[in-house]
This record gives C-alpha cells, structure tokens and sequence, in this order.
C-alpha cells in the first residue's frame, strides 16, 4: 500500500500508554500503526523526540462572526487554533450578532464559515427565555449541544444573548432531556455578583482583586448546585463550563455519585494565573468566574491531578483591544487563548506536575469527543481521522504578540516562557500547521454535525 502520508519515529500517546510507532494515513484517516511501515509515502514526517497525540477538541470557542467579526473571525480564530495544535473545536452560540438561538441564526453562521477554517467545527445553539420553541429546530439542524447563562449578560442590542431565568431553565432542561441534548452551563448566581459589583464602583473599589471579590467562589458553587438539582429533576444530560473551584468540582461529584449525568471542563488560565497576578497583567486577564487566589488555584490542581477534571477548553473570548481599556470592572471579560492550550497545560500539568501524558490526552481530546459523540475523533486508532498533532517537550519559547494568529493580537499570556511546544498540527491527514512554515495552505475545515 502506498500512504498519503506517514509519521515515523515519534512517540504516540494511546489509552493504555506511550509506545514508539510508525502511523500511516490514508484518505485523511488513520489505516495503519505499526512499528516499522515499509510502504511508501507521498510524505513522510520524522517525529523523533516528539510525542504524537490525538489534536485537542475544544469544545469552547467563541468566534464572533457575522456580526462582530472585529473581535474575531472563522479564519484568524482558527488559525490560532490550528497553531495551538487543536484540531476540532465547538462554536458558542454567542458573541456573534445574531446569538445562535434559532435556525436562522445558523444558517447565517454555517453560510459564514464555509471555506474559512483551518480546522474542523461544530455549533452550539443557545437556551435563552424567548426560544423554547426554537430547540427542536436547532438540534434537527444539528448542534452538537446548547450553552445557556446562569450568569448576568447584559446587552441592549437586538439579537445579543441573553441569560436565563429559572423557568426558563427548567423548561429548556424538559426539552432538552427529551432531545437527549446536553446542556452546557455557565454557573454564577447573577444577583449576587451584579450587586457585590455595584456596590464595589460606587465606593471607589476598582482594583484587579476587588473585581475578584465582586465574584466569591460561593456565587459559582450556587449557581452549580442550582443547575445541578434542575438537572437531576428533568433528567437532562448536563456539563459545566468553565468551573474554577474545588468547591464546585465536589459539588458535581456529589451529584454525578447520586446519580446526574453531568460533566465538566476548566480552562488553562485557571491554572495558569491566580487573582494575586491580575493587577500586573491587566484587563487581558479578566474573565467570568474570576481568576481565583493563588490558595484556591492549589485545590483546584489537585483536582485536576486527581482526575477529578473531565476536560480542558481555552474559553476563547476575544475582542478588540479598546474593549480592553479602563478600570477592570469596566473592561470586557474574555481572555483570548485558543492559541496556548496544549503547550501551557502540558508544561504545567505533565511536565511540571508530573500528570502521565495519557491522562493528558484524556483532557485535551478523548473525553470531549466521547461526552459530544464525535466517535471519529479524540484517539490515535485505526479507522479514526488523522487529526494529530507533534509536540517537542525539549523546547521553549516566549509567547510573542507578533506570532499570534488572534484578529486582535492581545493575550494574557504574552511574555510568558513556555517548556515545550507544538511543532505540527494535521487535520484529517492534511499539515495545516507547521512550526517552521507558519500556517499551511488553504482553509480545509469540515462541519461536524450531530445529523
């Protein structure tokens, strides 16, 4: 057999463990791992020093097009992405204009990301109190889940997202549960956090760390269990986004032990900044939780040691840099990340932290495309797309405001060193990334649907 492509030499990480194979790919699929692959290639990529794994699926990515396509686009946005080496990635039904909240909203987003990703995608479509009657719709278009706010989403322009109230959360979780849909959850108790906020600007208390005390662990943890107990009232399938506690973390193992089918994801920043750290970074740092204090940050390692984490999403948030300025309760929330996802958390978890390198993989790509049902992705197998990508845990680098593929090139990250790094990024078979050569060739994301 001759391959479109083989990958020699490298060390590839599977379920069970970490072994020195050759990969052979074919017709963008995995079709063969062996030892030693004889066959010819069209190419040939020397992985020697490298480990090898499944591209990172990120399940929370916000692209703000049509309709702010300003703060970021399909193409720059996944081309941050293909850099960082995820391969697949989940839009949010919001920042773009209008929210994903109906069919028609869509289609407006899939007509826009046609021909404009580096990387294959997939949609959310939203829950807000003015479209219950919309979820059939969208899930017969073929979401691959719905995203609704606990949390306080203030917006005066027509077609924005919008939060919840309770009714509309327990009546969105009835339907969804019929549709055997998930629901991915925001979780802080809004009127608490928007009156600890007022109260702080109205006295004059607008540091980084107030902003941080404006939202206590305790208006997370809450609003967690509020989801929770809806949940396992309507039986509805449910996965917290973002979660930035141990307190929190628990509360969803208590409930998953009694029996709610429920997941949940954190994000790099959590781990990688603590709120002691905001004020010198600045508003590029400030995000919805809260980066928390260093004491906290410790706990939740040990729950994402401890396997305690399903998986990892950068909770990519852009925007343009003036929505950036001022004082921090001022500024928009959103730390731009999809570019740091893979290399940051394996230098902290695995190679700092000692975190086995299946594990990690687990965090980055099996376990989300298993609770999403992308049964094509997510492993190094035969039969599974080639979605793959090359780290070397022997270099490092500066993360650079000039080799960001952001639309709006600012991020939390900039000017902080990185112990390994991502070398190649290979979507379906196809070099998309390549750390010598920059972005490859022409945009050949495909639509993941659950239809």
């Amino acid at each position: 057999m001759s391959y479109d492509l083989i990958i020699k030499n490298g060390n590839v990480v599977f379920r069970d463990g970490v072994r020195k194979v050759d990969i052979g790919v074919k017709n963008e699929k995995i079709s063969c791992i062996a030892e030693q692959i004889t066959e010819d290639a069209k190419e040939i990529i020397d992985a020697s020093g490298q480990y090898v794994m499944p591209g990172m699926i990120d399940t929370h990515v916000h692209i703000s097009e049509p309709g702010r396509t300003e703060w970021e686009g399909f193409e720059t946005g996944s081309k941050a992405l293909a850099a960082g080496g995820t391969t697949s990635y989940v839009e949010m039904p919001l920042n773009a204009l209008p929210a994903t909240i109906n069919k028609e909203a869509l289609d407006l987003k899939l007509e826009a990301a046609v021909n404009q990703n580096y990387v294959d995608y997939g949609f959310y479509g939203g829950l807000v109190p003015e479209n219950l009657d919309k979820l059939q719709e969208l899930d017969d278009a073929g979401v691959l889940a719905f995203k609704c706010f606990l949390s306080d989403i203030t917006s005066d322009i027509p077609g924005d997202f919008t939060n919840v109230d309770d009714y509309t959360l327990y009546k969105g979780m009835q339907k969804l549960a019929e549709l055997d849909q998930i629901l991915c959850i925001h979780a802080e108790n809004p009127s608490v956090t928007s009156k600890l906020a007022e109260e702080m600007v109205r006295e004059g208390r607008t540091t980084a760390m107030d902003y941080v005390n404006s939202r206590p662990i305790f208006t997370e943890v809450e609003a967690v269990q509020r989801a929770l107990l809806f949940a396992k009232e309507t039986g509805c399938k449910l996965h917290l986004v973002h979660i930035s506690t141990s307190e929190a973390v628990q509360a969803i193992l208590k409930a998953r032990a009694e029996g709610v089918d429920v997941t949940l994801e954190s994000c790099p920043h959590y781990f990688s900044m603590t709120a002691e750290m905001v004020e010198e970074i600045g508003p590029r740092a400030k995000c919805q939780p809260p980066l928390r204090k260093a004491k906290d940050q410790a706990k939740l390692w040990d729950e994402l040691l401890n396997g305690n984490i399903d998986w990892l999403t950068s909770d990519h948030s852009p925007c343009t840099e003036d929505l950036k300025q001022g004082n921090i309760f001022e500024a928009w929330g959103g730390i731009s990340g999809a570019q740091n996802n893979v290399d940051l958390m394996f230098d902290l978890a695995v190679k700092q932290r000692g975190l086995e390198v299946q594990k990690f993989v687990d965090l980055i790509a099996t376990n989300p495309s298993k609770r999403f049902n992308i049964p094509n992705k997510g492993e190094i197998a035969v039969s599974k797309d080639a979605d793959i990508i090359l780290l070397d845990p022997n270099q490092s680098y500066t993360v650079k405001r000039e080799d960001l593929y952001y639309k709006n090139k600012h991020s939390a990250y900039e000017g902080r060193k990185i112990d390994c790094r991502v070398t190649k990024t290979i979507v379906r078979g196809h070099v998309v990334f390549d750390l010598e050569e920059g972005i490859v060739g022409e945009p050949i994301g495909k639509l993941m649907s659950a239809k």
